[in-house]
């Protein structure tokens, strides 16, 4: 009988997560394409990086543009390049 008071909390514990993650299961696939999408993004901006430095284009490789990149696509990426035209 003690040992079924000792697990009792981590069982409750564990069934909480269960039930967590079945719910949530829908907004974190939604997160965790948003974040792949979000490291394809960076993996073009550094790409993209010695290229537009030499063609004077140059875009920062940091989080916020690679995140407009992820969400928007190549939308975003004609965005970034006209906000920087417009900026500059």
């Amino acid at each position: 009988m003690e040992l079924v008071m000792e697990s009792l909390p981590w069982l409750l514990g564990s069934l909480a997560i269960v039930v967590a993650l079945a719910l949530l299961r829908r907004p974190l696939s939604g997160l965790l394409r948003l974040l792949a999408r979000t490291g394809v993004g960076l993996a073009c901006l550094s790409l993209f990086a010695p290229v537009g430095a030499f063609l004077g284009a140059g875009l920062g490789v940091n989080l916020l543009n690679a995140l407009v990149l992820g969400v928007l696509g190549a939308p975003g990426f004609g965005l970034l390049l006209m906000l920087r035209w417009v900026l500059r």
